[in-house]
């Protein structure tokens, strides 16, 4: 039976496949809350690039994953490489459940970014498949929704075990269970392989387009497109960004005197906004365009960060959280869908591959920068600092970057 593009068309598909990314997401949202204190309280890092180390190891597995995911998802099928990603996935909860050193942690974080690098990747490229051009911001956004919305819930549900019972091993037992459903649902979900197939063929690219190297596209991708290296810095950046948030919240509310149930209500606040607003952000991206939410979104991350810093109540800081969730959920699918719109339909995975390893390395960078002017100069100033490189993407965004939707 001939495929047929269109989220209408394949909405059982499309519905499985947000529910998957929904658990993909939670197995990050575990760690949000805990690690970070984790560090600190049972293997007693003092220093907060070492306590940082963790989002160093996971960013850098999970960028160099994203880069050669669209590859192999290419030779193996999309469905294929999402199991993998669930398979590795396994190992983590139960790494970390039973580390008696802070290196068992950093391997347990090398393998959640293989997981995530893989497993999200898939949802994403699997929901482009079967959508149509017009309906790609919508897709993304929804796939950003279900597994930020992931990421949020655990976060929350993480902090109210480690303030019930300890911080480890209780929030982890979660870890397994989500791993378990997230390989059912997997096996439940069907390849869009004709589905890409289809799209290739009615776009023409087959024999108007030639075919692409992956030199060529990560070129393209990085420095030799304007649009598509304007939106890889902008991902790098929101990463960046996440990384140091990730990794000094916990420890800069803290230092602020609230609770461990405090601090995981806006841990969690943060990406349950970027996951909320990702329902309108990026259906709005379809019809008023890429570039203005690209651009004013990076500016609304910078003007958070600066926002917490100067606020000094627990209200306040949930403002603020839900505005860098705001500026966050304005870019994320957003970039995506515009990634989706330059790249042909035959080298798409493998420019989405390279924007997400540049994305994702931002973890990574954003951990050790805010690690080492953490250490250096205190955690305000990581914060305060490290807020001017969404500024710099706006910036640039609005200097270099084409409206893409009519790529």
């Amino acid at each position: 039976m001939q495929p047929k593009i269109g989220i209408k068309e394949n909405i059982i598909q499309f519905v499985l496949l947000v529910v998957t990314n929904l658990f993909v997401g939670s197995m990050v949202g575990i760690e949000r809350t805990v690690l970070p204190l984790l560090g600190e309280e049972q293997f007693g890092l003092a220093s907060a690039s070492a306590a940082l180390s963790f989002i160093i190891s996971f960013g850098f597995s999970k960028a160099i994953v994203n880069y050669f995911a669209g590859q192999i998802a290419d030779r193996l099928g999309r469905k294929k490489v999402l199991l993998l990603g669930w398979s590795v996935g396994l190992f983590v909860p139960i790494l970390i459940i039973f580390a008696h050193a802070w290196w068992v942690i950093i391997v347990a974080n090398i393998l959640l970014g293989i997981n995530q690098g893989l497993a999200w990747s898939m949802t994403v490229n699997m929901k482009i498949d079967i959508s149509k051009a017009n309906q790609r911001g919508t897709a993304v956004g929804l796939n950003e929704f279900a597994g930020y919305s992931g990421v949020a819930i655990m976060a929350a549900v993480s902090g109210y075990i480690a303030s019930s019972y300890s911080l480890r091993p209780e929030p982890f037992y979660i870890g397994i269970g989500i791993v378990v459903v997230g390989i059912l649902l997997s096996l439940i979900v069907k390849d869009t392989g004709e589905h890409l197939k289809l799209q290739i063929k009615n776009s023409g690219a087959g024999t108007s387009e030639p075919t692409r190297s992956a030199k060529e596209v990560f070129a393209l991708t990085t420095w030799r497109d304007k649009s598509l290296s304007s939106i890889s810095f902008a991902g790098l950046s929101t990463n960046l960004k996440d990384g140091m948030a990730w990794g000094l919240f916990p420890i800069y509310f803290t230092a602020a005197g609230l609770t461990v149930g405090q601090i995981g209500t806006i841990v969690a606040v943060y990406p349950a906004a970027w996951g909320i607003f990702q329902l309108f952000t990026g259906t709005l991206s379809d019809k008023i365009g890429r570039k203005v939410l690209i651009t004013y979104g990076m500016w609304t991350q910078a003007a958070a960060l600066w926002f917490i810093l100067a606020a000094d109540q627990y209200w306040l800081w949930i403002a603020g959280a839900i505005l860098l969730g705001l500026g966050t959920a304005m870019v994320y699918p957003t970039l995506q869908a515009a990634i989706s719109d330059v790249a042909g339909p035959e080298w798409r995975a493998s420019s989405m591959g390279v924007y997400r390893f540049w994305r994702d390395s931002g973890y990574a960078f954003g951990a050790l920068m805010a690690g080492i002017i953490a250490d250096i100069l205190g955690v305000n100033w990581a914060i305060g600092l490290v807020a001017l490189l969404p500024f710099l993407a706006g910036v640039l965004s609005r200097v270099r970057l084409k409206e893409t939707i009519n790529s």
